[in-house]
């Protein structure tokens, strides 16, 4: 029996070293469109999958079906990321985590335009305080090209990105494994708890 399971385990770990190609174009403005060519086992596994949201109901059905609302417990607290990101430690990790997934995907054509709006000057001025120097970070690479833009007038997100990438599934799991078990992410994780 543990030598079935041994085996299994050999197999699955086998299977997560293949690594994944996605060819895609996705764009959002209001609704999702593109496309994602994903291939596996070295091209032998080619699947394209289509990205269309469905089509708003019509504003007559809009007109007669009223959403009820849905009040929640006003004893539930809510998590505020800010809190944790103003740990040290947990920045710190947190940035390595990204950096070492930025490398461990392996890009090429990579264009990605963001633009950005939370409705309020001040919030979007501290999502780009964190996201500005990012987007430094991300456009060092002469095969990627990150474009942010921020709105401070308006709520908005405009997403469009295209490019070819190859991951390896068992180097991402094991980054994100690192980054679970690290003691700063737990700490902004109970820092944030304790902050909502």
């Amino acid at each position: 029996m543990l030598t079935l399971l041994l085996a299994i385990l050999i197999v699955l770990l086998g299977l997560l070293a293949i690594p994944v190609g996605l060819d895609y174009q996705v764009n959002w403005r209001g609704k999702l469109q593109g496309e994602i060519d994903l291939s596996w086992l070295f091209g032998l596994l080619h699947v394209r999958i289509p990205m269309e949201t469905t089509t708003s109901p019509s504003s007559d059905q809009q007109t007669h079906a009223k959403p009820k609302r849905r009040h929640k417990p006003k004893s539930r607290r809510r998590a505020k990321p800010l809190a944790a990101w103003r740990l040290r430690p947990f920045r710190r990790r947190l940035l390595r985590f990204v950096r070492d997934l930025w490398r461990a995907i392996h890009k090429r054509d990579l264009r990605v335009q963001l633009r950005i709006g939370l409705g309020d000057p001040a919030d979007t001025g501290q999502l780009w305080a964190l996201m500005g120097p990012l987007s430094a970070v991300l456009t060092q690479s002469e095969s990627v090209a990150f474009e942010l833009e921020p709105d401070f007038m308006d709520s908005s997100l405009d997403f469009a990105s295209s490019g070819r990438i190859r991951i390896i599934p068992l180097q991402l799991l094991g980054l994100t494994l690192a980054l679970l078990l690290s003691p700063p992410f737990w700490q902004g994780v109970r820092r944030m708890r304790s902050a909502g």
